[in-house]
């Protein structure tokens, strides 16, 4: 039976299969396996059946073989077969086997006929079998019959291919005798996927069907389209012998009869027949088995060390245990607080790269969403100027006044401070939502005790609602305290005496207008078609344009755009696109840029339509407002020019007051933006993470029993359970690599062959079926081992191109002449 050394390594693998399915790992680690591809009708079946000695393989016409067949043959001293899909079941009966293919077959693909690339799990002992793991495949046909797919031939290649062209897996191309070796599709498959021949062999079946006057010693011998593992012959039962019930060892006795008695295969009949087909894939099987382990050793390792502290922590576990509930509920409560520090205060150990969130996100409300929202709330130039100038007449009633009224600055600044409310509560509600999100991610480690996660959600969550009241409380209050007392002696103030030197704050503004305010990214949507399509440019903002460029090294600007009388507006996601969008347009109706009577930009994130807004916004470009309030605003302004346009002295009036209310509301937002960010870290953020330290956890107490919360999830369960049977079956598994023993030896490869060619062209020299050339008795090795000397007989040697010289016909196998001191 060959090494025993070798033949015992197999058993290994077999353990090592077991081992594996127990975590159904199997089929990714890629086990050392041999496939056998060919033909309809080729003799597959019979081939494997020799294998085990016994009938069990479904037989007819047409395509039998719709599933693959894993068949794992193991030696043992009783004989009986197993399914995977019936564990437990054993099958003594080899009829009740071939039925439950049959049945297991049809349960997946039907009666029509149909193909799957699910395969059937067969074990079969018996002391008549060599350990070895076998893939029987559907035929290759090429004509669909009755209600077979049209596709039938492509859905064959491509799970034959999925199997094959595996770089773990031996090919064993069966190729009937009596068809056509160069138009076989088992080894032009085989070809593909393993064009050097490393774990490719051939078997020739059918040689006693050959015409008389015919044999195959070519291909037997390797001379014709060369293997580098060469080809075996195999006599197998014909269906007269099948149906009468022609037993398998009288079969393998008749195989042996024929080799040793043909005058073709004599000479060769030691290295032909199904024993020696098994010995040969026993030793291939052993050495790729050898080869494999290594990078086994390794996967298996590092799944092993990523499980290890898991199942550390699971092994000894009791559920039940009072006292690990306790340690346990302290643990969770102390971990949930620690994870919500980091999320607000941005060192926490799992960085989101996607998304902004926990205290990143906050910070963008405070810095970003909330001066939008406060400038947003800013009223439109002319409709200031039309409330300024009703104020005016409405305080001077019947008289005409001679002095700007102080009422009419303190009752338009109160109007505007009144709008405050609205952006400051909304930065509440944003700010509180966020932390509620913050709350639920910081729960996903609690998922393995659904009450516990839950009653903590619902605490905290509740904490944070009762401090919403006293937040937006808080921030009425500091809108109230700006309305109770209008501060004109702020030194920030301009005062009425300069209120009419507005040139000096625009000569400020203009000093400042270089600074960048923005750079980045975006996205040109309306340029045309014809020009392109949508572009991505390099955007550089500033206080008075905003500049693209080609890319960020800003040497080649495309275009440089004013800031004068742009607005911004919204603009909806189109239905397949993946970008977020706005508008930059003209208020004079003016082309922006180019044709375009506005300029659509877009990106990738909607944070970030929002953060270039607020950006534009600083630079002094507002959204627009809704339609139905420039109309309004638009009609008033318009009436308002009609009644006061001709009063000189109005006009300077309104003009003090503008510019006193702007210098008086930049101060209150300079403040309010300040004071907020203060008043909700100090009355919500602070004080929920001080409570969730200090008494969350006596909450938790009062709030339900210990023991219910702590109640694992059945997920968690199941989990544990898994995380242990999958350490120990990795555990076992390197345990059974770890007793191979270093001293198995394996076979060297055959040496490589000439390409494939067809016909009756150049031929490879003699060989055998390992590759190797054969020499006559009389041939000896050149003193200079040159190319053209022939190898000692038992060694082999190398086998290069070889052509049929015009002007050496006497030696036409040799590519060069022999010295003349070498005798022919």
């Amino acid at each position: 039976m060959g090494n025993r050394g070798m033949e015992d390594l197999i058993p290994l693998v077999n353990k090592l299969q077991d081992a594996f399915s127990g975590i159904g790992q199997s089929c990714n680690l890629d086990l050392p396996q041999i496939a056998v591809v060919g033909g309809q009708s080729a003799g597959k079946s019979s081939v494997l059946e020799n294998f085990v000695g016994r009938d069990f393989l479904p037989r007819g016409s047409g395509i039998v073989t719709r599933r693959p067949l894993v068949l794992q043959l193991i030696s043992a001293n009783a004989e009986w077969a197993e399914f995977l899909h019936c564990k437990g079941k054993k099958f003594t009966d080899f009829d009740e086997v071939r039925q439950e293919i049959e049945a297991e077959t049809d349960r997946i693909t039907g009666a029509n006929k149909g193909i799957s690339p699910v395969p059937i799990n067969l074990r079969v002992y018996s002391p008549h079998v060599l350990n070895l793991t076998l893939i029987d495949l559907p035929g290759i046909t090429k004509v669909p019959v009755g209600d077979q797919p049209v596709d039938i031939e492509q859905q064959i290649r491509d799970m034959i291919m999925q199997f094959i062209c595996r770089e773990s897996c031996l090919i064993l191309a069966v190729t009937p005798a009596n068809s056509d070796l160069a138009n076989s599709d088992a080894l032009k498959l085989a070809k593909d996927v393993d064009p050097q021949g490393q774990r490719t062999i051939g078997v020739i079946t059918k040689l006693d069907l050959m015409d008389e006057g015919t044999d195959a010693r070519e291909v037997l011998e390797n001379k014709l389209l060369p293997l580098r593992r060469g080809y075996i012959g195999v006599v197998n039962r014909s269906q007269k012998d099948i149906d009468g019930k022609k037993d398998i060892k009288m079969a393998m006795a008749a195989e042996r009869k024929f080799f040793l008695t043909h005058p073709a295969y004599r000479h060769m009949a030691e290295k032909m027949g199904t024993p020696c087909l098994q010995k040969v894939l026993n030793q291939q099987l052993t050495n790729h088995i050898r080869d494999t382990l290594p990078a086994f050793r390794s996967k298996l390792q590092t799944q092993l060390l990523s499980l290890d502290k898991e199942a550390e922590e699971y092994r000894g576990y009791r559920p039940d245990d009072p006292g690990r509930k306790t340690k346990q509920l302290l643990q969770m409560v102390q971990q949930f607080s620690v994870d919500f520090e980091k999320r607000i205060e941005g060192s926490g150990d799992q960085v989101d790269t996607v998304e902004l969130s926990g205290g990143a996100k906050i910070n963008r409300i405070f810095h970003e969403r909330f001066p939008f929202e406060l400038v947003k709330m800013e009223c439109d130039d002319k409709e200031m100027r039309r409330e300024i100038s009703y104020a005016i007449k409405n305080i001077h009633g019947i008289r005409t006044g001679l002095f700007t009224p102080d009422m009419a600055f303190e009752a338009i600044v109160k109007k505007q401070i009144v709008k405050i409310k609205e952006p400051c509560i909304k930065c509440v509600d944003m700010v509180i939502q966020e932390l509620i999100n913050t709350v639920r991610q910081c729960t996903n480690k609690l998922d393995c005790f659904p009450r516990l996660r839950e009653e903590t959600e619902r605490i905290v969550t509740s904490h944070i609602r009762d401090r919403e009241s006293r937040a937006k409380d808080q921030v009425l209050l500091l809108i109230d305290v700006q309305l109770s007392y209008i501060n004109t002696n702020h030194e920030d103030f301009i005062g009425f005496a300069n209120a009419q030197q507005s040139s000096k704050q625009s000569n400020k503004q203009s000093s400042a207008a270089s600074q960048v305010i923005r750079k980045g990214w975006l996205t040109i949507n309306n340029i045309s078609i014809i020009k392109g399509g949508a572009k991505e440019y390099w955007f550089v903002l500033t206080a008075e344009s905003l500049s693209w460029f080609k890319d960020d090294e800003e040497k080649e600007k495309k275009y440089m755009l004013p800031l004068d009388n742009l607005k911004v507006r919204d603009v909806e996601k189109g239905f397949m696109s993946s970008k977020h969008a706005f508008a930059i347009f003209n208020t004079e109706q003016r082309n922006v840029y180019k044709d375009n009577r506005f300029l659509e930009l877009a990106c990738d994130t909607q944070d970030e339509v929002d953060s270039w807004r607020a950006s534009l916004l600083r630079a002094g470009v507002y959204p627009e407002r809704s339609s139905n309030v420039e109309s309004e605003g638009g009609g008033a302004s318009s009436s308002s020019q009609d009644n006061f346009s001709m009063d000189p002295q109005l006009e300077r009036k309104v003009e003090t007051i503008r510019n006193l209310v702007d210098s008086y509301m930049a101060i209150v937002n300079k403040c309010i933006r300040d004071l907020m960010p203060k008043t909700i870290m100090h009355l919500m953020i602070s004080n929920v993470k001080d409570f969730i330290n200090a008494e969350l956890l006596a909450q938790l107490y009062s709030a339900e029993d210990q023991g219910a919360l702590m109640d694992e999830s059945q997920e968690q369960v199941q989990r544990r359970d898994e995380v242990l049977r999958t350490h120990q079956s990795l555990k076992e598994a390197l345990a059974i690599i770890g007793d191979i023993s270093t001293t198995t030896i394996s076979t060297p490869m055959p040496p490589p062959v000439n390409d494939w060619r067809g016909g009756g062209g150049n031929r490879s020299p003699p060989t055998s079926p390992t590759g190797s050339r054969r020499m006559s008795s009389g041939q000896r090795p050149s003193p200079g081992g040159g190319r053209g000397a022939p190898h000692p007989p038992n060694r082999p040697g190398p086998l290069g191109p070889f052509n049929n010289s015009a002007d050496s016909p006497q030696i036409p196998s040799r590519p060069n002449r022999a010295p003349p001191n070498i005798p022919r």
